[in-house]
């Protein structure tokens, strides 16, 4: 006589061996975080901990460098109290986004020297970006609710040289 089978109507799977393993591959995060002192310090962590459990450690000090950068920024401009960091591994690349909540201005001088603030408020980033070969970039958040959209792309290949080049 065989061992009864459970049956579901339920269509979630838990079965753990069609669950895909942590690899590269499926490193897919998105994190709601305070736009507080603690923010930039809970997002360094939290990716800390997702490379390393994705296989992908040795990209870590650029890659943390990158989030902490983003994240100081997206607080130090937002006016909400929330910010929201999406970190994916697509095609040999990085893609880090941090959405905050200060909105364009629509004045064209007060546009450009906000701009010119966050650039600079950038500055360190935008030396780990192009040290790994990579790119980054902001400009006006289109999902609802408006706000600010700040992004960098870190190719696998430059981000792993990173480590210990001494270039910032």
């Amino acid at each position: 006589m065989s061992a009864p089978v459970a049956v579901s109507a339920c269509p979630i799977s838990t079965d753990e061996r069609t669950m895909p393993l942590p690899s590269p591959g499926t490193l897919a995060y998105s994190f709601t975080l305070p736009a507080g002192p603690a923010g930039p310090r809970v997002a360094r962590a939290a990716v800390r901990v997702a490379l390393r459990a994705h296989g992908l450690a040795d990209v870590t000090d650029a890659v943390v460098q990158v989030v902490g950068e983003l994240a100081a920024c997206a607080c130090r401009f937002t006016s909400g109290s929330e910010m929201y960091l999406s970190l994916r591994y697509r095609d040999g690349e990085l893609r880090v986004v941090v959405h905050e909540g200060h909105a364009r201005h629509s004045h064209p001088r007060l546009a450009g020297a906000c701009d010119a603030r966050r650039r600079a408020a950038l500055r360190v980033l935008g030396c780990v970006v192009r040290a790994c070969e990579g790119d980054w970039g902001f400009g006006e958040a289109r999902e609802p609710g408006g706000g600010t959209r700040m992004w960098a792309v870190v190719p696998w290949r430059g981000a792993r040289g990173y480590a210990g080049s001494g270039r910032v």
